[in-house]
């Protein structure tokens, strides 16, 4: 077996842990070195360090501090590494850590956090799933068993000062532009929850007051809930500091397309990965890479049947945008809400599946103005009932008596 370079225990604070970190910065140390073709464990905290609960309520959901997110196993560096390179990482094997069978997705609170439907589902809630070996089901989400696609939410690399004061000034002016937004146009530094790793004393304070939040995607890829990095993935990421400094964590058990519920994957209580990692040197300007790219899992849940729902860039209010793709992608959310619903599911009980099941979501026309079209595609496979349309019209399938734990603000 290979070693465990970055271990967690589940019960201790991840405050307490060198070897993770919360934020991006590029004078945050390196917790442990390897070789140029080395493989080797690491062990990962859920995003939230242990916030949220294997329990049936939403006030943990609710009362988050989203400040604290995402803590992250390393930086790992890599001998050899310098800026400019490809750092080429293996996703060899991924697992659940013994005891920690089981995860979390919800919706945040508009006020704390919100998530793609917010205006839709402005409270905080929650639904917990088991894992069934590589399949789940959810007790507060009745009628739906799937196999899951466990991957890592976020993973990259440290970013240098340049590319630090970049991501701030360009995200702070985001704020600037309407600094009372909730929820928030972006996240501005947070120094009081700021967890760097080994850096200690003053340094540690200077490097927490301009350090980026975890919450985006950037160029160094991070935050980007990609549900086709798992076993069998091969991703390229540019270097940017002296051993590229590569950490990872938020491991989801399943996701759909867009992890649009924000908390929105199968959120993995504590997880595993095998990874392998290598160097393309000079990579970056060889191949013209300034985003990370990947080759996907050749491993994916195998369902052949969907249901696809279409969404134009007309919101719910009726108003015309120009072909704008987010909007298209929203409507086809809320059409496959409305759908599920004529089943008896609640609206939340739907949302969370589209959240949480392997359902794929394309930008399938963005070319014919003013209307861009997005698709969601809803395995109908992981119903344990019927879901086509047929000339009966929908059967309540669910009874209403179970839904997923509701707070109120």
């Amino acid at each position: 077996m290979p070693e465990t370079l970055i271990k967690v225990d589940l019960s201790q604070s991840a405050y307490e842990n060198e070897m993770v970190h919360n934020r991006w910065h590029p004078d945050i140390p390196i917790a442990t070195w390897v070789e140029p073709g080395a493989d080797f464990l690491v062990e990962t905290y859920d995003w939230t360090g242990g916030a949220i609960k294997n329990d049936d309520s939403a006030e943990d959901i609710r009362d988050v501090d989203l400040t604290t997110v995402h803590f992250l196993s390393g930086p790992i560096g890599v001998k050899g590494a310098e800026p400019g390179d490809l750092l080429v990482v293996d996703i060899l094997d991924a697992g659940t850590l013994k005891g920690a069978e089981w995860g979390f997705n919800g919706f945040f609170s508009k006020n704390n956090g919100g998530g793609f439907l917010t205006d839709h589902f402005p409270h905080a809630q929650k639904a917990i799933w088991e894992y069934e070996g590589m399949f789940t089901k959810s007790r507060h989400i009745p009628g739906v068993r799937f196999g899951g696609l466990i991957h890592p939410g976020l993973i990259g690399c440290l970013p240098d000062r340049a590319m630090l004061e970049k991501w701030n000034e360009r995200e702070l002016g985001l704020i600037a532009t309407n600094p009372t937004r909730v929820p928030p146009l972006a996240n501005p530094p947070a120094p009081k929850t700021a967890h760097m790793g080994k850096l200690k004393g003053e340094a540690a304070a200077k490097a927490a007051a301009e350090g980026a939040r975890t919450v985006p995607p950037r160029e160094h890829g991070g935050n980007c809930d990609i549900k086709d990095l798992s076993r069998g993935s091969r991703i390229f990421f540019p270097v940017y500091v002296d051993g590229a400094g590569l950490s990872m964590g938020d491991l989801h058990f399943s996701q759909g397309d867009g992890e649009i519920t924000f908390c929105g994957a199968i959120e993995m209580a504590g997880g595993w990965l095998h990874i392998k990692v290598d160097l393309l040197k000079g990579g970056m300007a060889k191949y013209g890479v300034k985003n990370p790219i990947f080759k996907p899992s050749p491993i994916v849940p195998r369902y052949d049947d969907y249901l696809i729902f279409e969404g134009i860039s007309v919101d719910e209010e009726g108003k015309q945008y120009y072909l704008d793709a987010n909007v298209a992608y929203r409507q086809a959310c809320l059409n496959a809400i409305e759908y599920m619903k004529k089943f008896g599911y609640s609206g939340a009980q739907a949302y969370a599946i589209l959240g949480s099941a392997p359902v794929q979501g394309h930008f399938s026309g963005v070319v014919d103005i003013p209307n861009s079209c997005a698709t969601l595609w809803l395995p109908t496979g992981i119903f344990e009932f019927d879901i086509n349309p047929t000339a009966a019209g929908p059967q309540k399938m669910i009874d209403g008596s179970v839904d997923m734990p509701i707070a109120y603000d």
